[in-house]
């Protein structure tokens, strides 16, 4: 609160007084100005286990209450970075097509907590739990949710969710006997991968396959050269009906998550955008509006290009460095999920 002060001159007249009118037409004497004490700041609640259980569960039942009233500013409310894109887009996707807003079932969490400086921001954790879509049979699978909070004053939010592959094997992340884990700094050696390189890796053999470099160090699968190859038929069929179709995998600003697992490996939760470009070779034809973009555009198209974005979302097992002589394990994605959140249409440039 702004503080206002004033000076205030007192000026004596050295006139006789004539009358009680003349006295009365004197101006008041200003008030001097009233000092309102300043809102203290809220003091930093230590984050512990207990504290990770109850924003969770502050979160499932909030997300609920959102969902069932397809009310997604109060939706919004509990998200940010690229999951505030993914629920903002299935909300859009939903009403254009005109279904119900998914609900969901959540089992027992199993959290991930670092130990962390009360007064150090960002706090966050890790949530690995069963979830399954209200009202659709065995669509359960374990969800990797990460939650974060940015200061003393704001809420906690859920950041990134991704879904563990069927097949996949979550690591035991290594708690210490207070039940505490423990967070690999982004430059951490100790691991095959540095934290923060692993989704370049990711990106890289995404646009240059299996005999790329980073392919020595990362499994090949559905999100790694899976990707390339989809690329390439993609690119195939665009050129067939005269399109040219150009896909990037790109990092992004939102933050990633690294935990240490059992053995000395870690887990490493982040996202990526997949950038398409399409455009029509002739300048007077327009390309037809993609599929799973179509309830992001208003069904027109003035110019011969269509941008789309996709936000996704993965975790990663980020193994150990191999002794010397000793065989070395690559890094695995075990979790991906994302959609669509980002279209247009411009018009054509002159």
């Amino acid at each position: 609160m702004r503080r206002i002060s004033r000076a205030v001159a007192a000026v004596v007249l050295l006139v006789p007084p004539l009358s009680a009118a003349a006295c009365a037409e004197r101006e008041p004497a200003a008030k001097p100005p009233v000092r309102v004490p300043a809102s203290p700041s809220p003091r930093p609640v230590p984050l512990t286990p207990d504290v990770a259980e109850q924003a969770f569960r502050t979160y499932v039942t909030d997300e609920d209450v959102a969902r069932a009233a397809a009310d997604e500013r109060l939706a919004l409310n509990w998200t940010s970075d690229g999951q505030a894109q993914l629920v903002a887009a299935e909300f859009r996707e939903a009403i254009a097509d005109g279904d119900p807003i998914r609900r969901f079932s959540y089992g027992d969490p199993k959290l991930y907590v670092p130990k962390m400086e009360p007064d150090v921001f960002p706090q966050w954790f890790v949530a690995s739990v069963p979830r399954g879509v209200q009202g659709e049979k065995k669509s359960t699978r374990t969800a990797l949710m990460a939650f974060v909070l940015r200061s003393a004053s704001d809420r906690w939010k859920l950041t990134l969710t991704t879904l563990l592959a069927p097949k996949a094997k979550e690591p035991k992340v290594e708690l210490d006997a207070d039940g505490y884990a423990t967070a690999l700094e982004t430059e951490d050696s100790s691991v095959l991968i540095r934290p923060r390189e692993v989704g370049g890796i990711q990106a890289t053999i995404a646009a240059e396959g299996g005999g790329s470099v980073a392919a020595k160090v990362m499994k090949s699968g559905r999100v790694t050269t899976g990707y390339y190859q989809a690329t390439r038929k993609a690119e195939k069929k665009a050129r067939e009906k005269d399109l040219k179709l150009q896909i990037v995998y790109t990092a992004t600003p939102f933050p990633y998550f690294a935990l240490r697992t059992q053995h000395g490996g870690g887990l490493v939760l982040y996202a990526l955008f997949r950038n398409t470009k399409l455009t029509s070779k002739d300048p007077r034809e327009r390309p037809s509006i993609p599929p799973e973009a179509a309830h992001l555009l208003d069904g027109t198209v003035e110019g011969p290009d269509i941008y789309v974005s996709a936000t996704l979302q993965f975790a990663a097992f980020d193994p150990p460095r191999a002794k010397k002589d000793k065989p070395q394990p690559k890094a695995d994605i075990i979790a991906d999920d994302g959609a669509v959140t980002k279209a247009s249409a411009p018009p054509a440039t002159s």
